[in-house]
């Protein structure tokens, strides 16, 4: 291996060869370092120094994320392999691979095999599983900090545990880049595993791409747009570039337009998202490596490992919205050791630079946020307890303690096991009549087993934990589509509530499969908050950054050229009103021709602000009759009624911190739980095998599927209320959708904070943008133009500046992120 290494005239980090030595002690371990700082390397080559002599088969499975990173791993395995281990073969088996592919690797395994957590889950329903995967000795999960916090993570945990039934002495080795919580990730990838600190001492330039003046009333919502022609400076300044966007409409858009400012560009920048076909992206990514094209507009599909070696800068359009998400982006450049990362920042609104500036101080402290496993979901064990029945059978009294080992499952209860098992064997009370849920039984020696090959087909077609939200369509009662929307956002919602969509204030009547009825509302009715489409929340981690640079700027301290450049803006806000800081809460109070505005900045990400908004309405409601129009960004939220509240007597008792059981109470009655709960246990039933995303030879569409998980959730709620299922579908709203959690620590952060209530004579600079928000949808694009104009000369005027700018309506145009169709459908449309 030394001679390998030195041949190419490399030298071991010492990280490095602190992973050959416990592997070589036989040491399962995690080992985290920067991107593009030999990680694979080091893992990879421990694994050909201990195993290499020996050429059994299937003695190494590498577990990648993305089965569109199988490809660029086999080779980057391959080229050590070839000259330190050249018996060894080695190959990809992922949902890509083809049925030849996979039957002639069943004759002869590969001694490595690359795959995913669903087609090592696959393999073990193998009959034969124990006989194959027994040999088994390393186990390396690529990008663990990307499966750590979801299920599919817990889907390998199972997996991992199932190995080592098999093959006690197996190893496992995570890799991993952006992890905060690295004992907790640690403890739950292997038991007794050690940790590797790899170097971090990679260099990370962190650059911000300027706007030529500072727009003291920022608002979000557009495309940035307004930078393309210094984006387009930057790219031609650079060999290869990767421009990262937030949203697929947005690369979309950015794509056409670099193209239009320069069409000699044709052919040598390209576009890569998920909606485009696999066979395009891998043509991209080839491309790129190969240094044959300048630039590629792309979103979180180039996020992970594919190593592109040729990337000169990374440009990130708007807020990364976290640290771990910006480093790594940032790491798809220079990704070699000793190579320097370099990404810039292109904010889409002035705020956006406060950002930048806490995203660089949060990377340079190594703040980075920390990802949770889930606690024992139980769709995901009965799935698995399907997949052992396949693969070989299993005996109940055998398998729950080998179930425990995963950590998720730590704390599975005896009576929760004893469900799982009910419901595998007749599907619970409510569904034993019925032959196609006996999908396990009892063989008479009490070894479990699936009994039909027509349920084992249908169980292999569907493993997996990745759920897609669907799409819904919103529509008048007498006919005429208006829009579609995420089904989440019309889950939110009970009939007679009003809603802001495409202009018009409507009222929901009722939702049909994934078809929301609706009409127009009649005037005075309440309004809910207006749909946002697709965002990123930003993370608490970057929340706390921000908060510390505005409260040094409230100070007179502006640290860096961001803060310098974005100082006319925080002086301003801080002369009309006050800044926001980690010690006081911030509330504004105003009165307009709308109505009566609170402005309020807890600064916990949109998410959270969401649901403290419904929060507080709900609370209200209690004992005033009140109406509320709701905006939220991830600075604060507005709440607009019609009639005038005394805010600084009521706002310190609205916001009071209450027991977790409490508030989770409050939060259920403050949203339609019911039909938020219903959607979320769609998920849980296809996981957990009550529906079908396909059954061989045939794919379900979506409306099928939500008219079955709705019949499933409506049998168990009237004959069967305990039922596990229905449980875990209102943890998950609580957990995962509403985040809960996040919303009792940011009550009792503001209950403690002394709450400084400003009543500024204008429109602050941060309430600009959430009046912005609560206006898109009351008034139509080229009306809000106007208005938004002549506020903003107004405003501009009031604080001695310069001038309004003349591009808002264009802006306005570009923001339309929530329009996700194509840009072929958007011309029919346009032409119509």
């Amino acid at each position: 291996m030394s001679d390998w290494l030195a041949a190419r005239g490399w030298n071991a980090f010492a990280f490095q060869r602190n992973v050959w030595r416990a592997m070589a002690q036989g040491h399962s371990g995690l080992l985290h370092a920067t991107t593009g700082a030999g990680k694979t390397l080091a893992v990879w080559l421990g694994a050909l120094q201990a195993f290499g002599k020996s050429e059994a088969p299937l003695m190494v499975l590498w577990v990648t994320p993305m089965r569109a990173l199988s490809h660029d791993t086999l080779l980057a395995l391959q080229d050590a392999a070839g000259a330190l281990a050249p018996d060894w073969t080695l190959a990809a088996r992922t949902g890509d691979t083809t049925s030849g592919e996979r039957a002639s690797q069943q004759r002869r395994w590969p001694t490595a095999l690359v795959t995913t957590p669903e087609s090592l889950s696959l393999m073990l329903s193998r009959a034969d599983a124990p006989d194959v995967l027994k040999r088994v000795r390393l186990v390396v999960v690529d990008e663990w900090h990307e499966l750590l916090g979801s299920k599919r993570g817990v889907q390998l945990q199972l997996a991992l545990a199932r190995l080592r039934r098999w093959s006690p002495a197996l190893m496992t080795w995570g890799l991993s880049a952006t992890l905060a919580n690295l004992d907790e990730a640690r403890d739950v990838l292997a038991p007794e595993a050690v940790l590797v600190r790899g170097a971090q001492d990679k260099k990370i330039a962190i650059d911000t791409l300027l706007p030529p003046r500072i727009e003291r009333f920022a608002w979000g919502g557009h495309m940035g747009l307004t930078m393309l022609p210094a984006v387009v400076e930057l790219i031609e300044s650079a060999a290869s570039s990767l421009v990262f966007t937030n949203t697929r409409s947005q690369s979309e858009r950015w794509f056409q337009a670099l193209l239009d400012a320069r069409p000699d560009w044709a052919g040598l920048i390209a576009l890569h998202h998920g909606s485009i076909d696999a066979e395009l992206r891998r043509w991209v990514e080839a491309a790129m490596k190969a240094g044959q094209l300048k630039a590629v507009v792309c979103t979180a599909s180039l996020d992970l490992g594919v190593d592109f070696l040729p990337v000169d800068q990374v440009l990130q359009i708007g807020s990364a919205k976290g640290v771990a998400r910006l480093l790594q982006r940032a790491g798809r450049s220079g990704h070699a050791p000793g190579r320097r990362s370099k990404v810039t920042m292109v904010p889409t609104h002035s705020l956006e630079i406060v950002e930048a500036s806490a995203l660089r101080a949060a990377v340079q402290a190594g703040r980075i946020e920390p990802r949770r496993p889930p606690e024992a979901p139980l769709d995901v064990l009965v799935q698995h307890l399907v997949t052992v029945a396949l693969g070989g059978g299993f005996r109940p009294d055998e398998l729950l303690p080998e179930v425990r080992t995963a950590p998720s499952y730590r704390r599975l209860s005896d009576e929760a096991w004893q469900w799982a098992l009910a419901f595998v064997r007749h599907g619970g009370d409510s569904l034993r009549a019925y032959p196609d849920f006996q999908r396990v039984v009892p063989d008479d020696e009490g070894v479990w087993r699936v009994p039909d090959q027509r349920l084992a087909r249908r169980h292999r077609s569907n493993i997996g934990t990745i759920v897609s939200d669907a799409v819904m369509s919103v529509q008048f009662m007498a006919g005429g589509r208006i829009a579609t929307v995420e089904e989440g956002f019309i889950a939110r919602l009970k009939p007679g509530d009003v809603f802001l969509l495409g202009g018009r204030a409507l009222e929901l009547v009722r939702t049909e499969g994934l078809t929301a009825y609706v009409r127009v509302a009649k005037p005075g009715r309440a309004l809910l908050p207006r749909w946002n489409g697709g965002q990123f929340p930003i993370s608490d981690t970057l929340a706390d950054a921000m908060l510390e640079r505005l409260d040094e700027a409230a100070h007179g301290r502006y640290p860096d050229r961001e803060m310098r450049f974005v100082a006319p803006l925080l002086k301003l806000q801080g002369e009309w009103s006050a800044l926001p800081t980690p010690h006081r809460l911030l509330a504004e109070v105003q009165t307009s021709s709308d109505g009566h505005h609170l402005f309020l900045y807890p600064f916990a990400g949109r998410v959270v602000h969401l649901g403290l908004a419904w929060l507080l309405a709900w609370r209200i409601g209690r004992d005033t009759p009140a109406t509320f129009t709701v905006a939220v960004n991830d600075y604060g939220m507005e709440l607009l009624s019609a009639t005038e509240l005394d805010w600084a007597a009521r706002l310190p008792g609205l916001l009071a911190a209450v027991d977790r059981a409490t508030l989770r109470e409050e939060v259920l009655a403050s949203i339609n739980a019911s039909e938020l709960a219903r959607r979320r246990f769609r998920q849980i039933a296809r996981i957990s095998g009550l529906i079908f995303q396909s059954h061989p030879g045939e794919a379900r569409s979506q409306r099928q599927l939500q008219a079955s998980a709705s019949l499933y959730f409506d049998v168990f709620r009237q004959h069967d209320p305990g039922n596990r299922l229905l449980r875990q579908a209102e943890e998950e709203l609580l957990s995962a959708e509403l985040d809960v959690d996040s919303l009792a620590r940011t009550l009792d952060r503001l209950a403690a904070l002394p709450l400084d209530l400003q009543r500024p004579a204008r429109t602050s600079p941060l309430a600009f943008p959430l009046m912005v928000e609560m206006l898109r949808e009351r008034v139509t694009t080229e009306s809000l133009a106007q208005r938004l104009t002549r506020m903003l000369a107004e405003l501009e005027a009031a604080a001695g500046g310069g001038p309004a700018p003349q591009d808002v309506g264009e802006r306005l145009a570009f923001g339309q992120e929530r329009d996700k169709a194509s840009p072929r459908s958007r011309e029919r449309r346009r032409r119509r």
